[in-house]
């Protein structure tokens, strides 16, 4: 388990605090994400308790977070990065991004994967590029109850 780990910029923490997680607020930016539609919030609930999540607050005032599924060696898997929309184009998801791929327990992470369908321009000023050889990799995803 990493260390707490908090930043400063301007007014605006980043924290892997998980105690200042706002759980109401996490579930509410995923129900307008793309990604994260209809996804039950007890599954958000286990699956922010079992990764590494980066929140961005404005005093007390969660407005952005990012998650990371990681051994803490070899592989990560950054995922439902979101910004609040007032929040946006202040370069707010950039110093997450860095803060994220610089932490301490990640920085030195081999192999990094995420999946976006519209922020590849955000990715790839961190080195992010396409798979190379996609037809090698698999997946195997189930609906969740209800779907």
């Amino acid at each position: 388990m990493a260390q707490i780990f908090e930043t400063h910029r301007d007014t605006f923490t980043l924290s892997t605090d998980p105690n200042r997680l706002d759980m109401d607020t996490v579930n509410d930016f995923l129900s307008r994400a793309y990604w994260a539609k209809g996804r039950p919030h007890e599954r958000t609930e286990t699956a922010f308790a079992n990764s590494l999540v980066f929140g961005i607050y404005a005093g007390s005032r969660q407005i952005g977070m990012a998650r990371v599924v990681t051994d803490y060696s070899i592989f990560a898997y950054l995922c439902d990065v979101f910004i609040h929309e007032d929040y946006r184009g202040h370069g707010l998801g950039k110093w997450l991004v860095q803060s994220i791929l610089e932490h301490p327990d990640l920085k030195d992470i081999r192999r990094w994967l995420l999946a976006t369908d519209d922020a590849h321009g955000l990715y790839q000023q961190f080195g992010f590029e396409q798979l190379p050889e996609a037809e090698k990799w698999m997946q195997r995803l189930r609906p969740f109850p209800g779907e």
